[in-house]
């Protein structure tokens, strides 16, 4: 997995922060979607890795809990983890007990569960 994101993190779009990222979901059926973070000068527009993975497998016909294992990798020396938006995604699409795998080029990993990750989750139980 570790060449994959390597070379998909040349797909970024990050000409402000030049800080560029790349992930892939793996579906329960085997299948990939891949993602990467594309900035807009209205920063608020722009769209991290792990969401456009995400969502690429949802437009491709993709429900909440099919989700296996997500992958994630930053350009620089550091093993970055998702922000907090794409945490609330995250927790929202994943069971609790999947893995995030994140990585940096050297191919040093951190593993979290879903659960780990986003121990206090806003979800649809919060709604009623």
């Amino acid at each position: 997995m570790k060449e994959k994101l390597v070379k998909l993190l040349n797909n970024s779009y990050s000409p402000y922060s030049n800080f560029q990222v790349a992930a892939i979901v793996v579906m329960k059926d085997g299948k990939e979607f891949s993602g990467v973070n594309v900035e807009s000068a209205s920063f608020g527009a722009t769209v991290c890795a792990e969401r456009s993975a995400i969502l690429n497998a949802i437009s491709n016909g993709y429900k909440r809990n099919d989700f296996e294992t997500l992958y994630v990798m930053c350009n620089n020396e550091k093993i970055g983890m998702p922000c907090f938006v794409c945490r609330a995604t995250i927790s929202e699409l994943f069971e609790k007990d999947k893995k995030i795998i994140c990585m940096n080029p050297k191919g040093e990993t951190e593993v979290r569960t879903v659960e780990e990750l986003c121990p206090y989750p806003f979800s649809d139980e919060d709604l009623k």
